[in-house]
């Protein structure tokens, strides 16, 4: 098995970031099994191409526009993920709808699909998530590893370990 969780945003943009620092954040606080293979994606697109060619499964964190009130969790899967896609609720759709496309249509796609999203409250030039986004920070990595248990995935916390 192979999952991908992909971070992916413009942390120039204060909450435009929340899917990179969701996973920063992840790879911090867990230790995955071999099977997970975290990917911060920024802002690219078709180079992630060979990265998530027959994945298993591919878990999106990014911030998306969805017409929620500003610093809701949203959560897609299956079906409603091209959905996703088509109302173009961030700015890395482009990219990632042609990556996701691309893959199908050689026969590589991702076995499932899960979006995880933040409405954000500040897309202004800022490296800092705002205060409100970034308190949700904790519970969009709990969402991320509640995904990876449900695919089977040993997932163990740092400080757990610790303890």
């Amino acid at each position: 098995m192979r999952i991908v969780v992909l971070g992916v945003g413009n942390i120039l943009l204060s909450d435009e970031g929340v899917g990179v620092r969701a996973v920063e954040k992840l790879q911090r606080d867990f230790v995955l099994s071999a099977e997970v293979e975290v990917i911060d994606g920024g802002t690219t697109g078709m180079e992630m191409l060979e990265d998530l060619a027959c994945a298993d499964h591919i878990i999106i964190v990014d911030a998306v526009l969805g017409g929620h009130a500003p610093a809701s969790i949203v959560r897609l899967a299956g079906e409603q993920v091209p959905v996703f896609f088509r109302t173009k609720l961030s700015p890395h759709q482009i990219g990632l709808s042609d990556v996701l496309a691309t893959l199908e249509l050689i026969g590589e796609q991702p076995g499932g699909v899960t979006v995880i999203g933040v409405e954000p409250v500040s897309l202004e030039t800022a490296m800092a998530l705002s205060p409100q986004v970034e308190a949700l920070l904790p519970e969009v990595v709990s969402l991320v590893v509640a995904e990876l248990r449900q695919l089977g995935v040993a997932v163990k916390c740092i400080a757990a370990q610790a303890a």
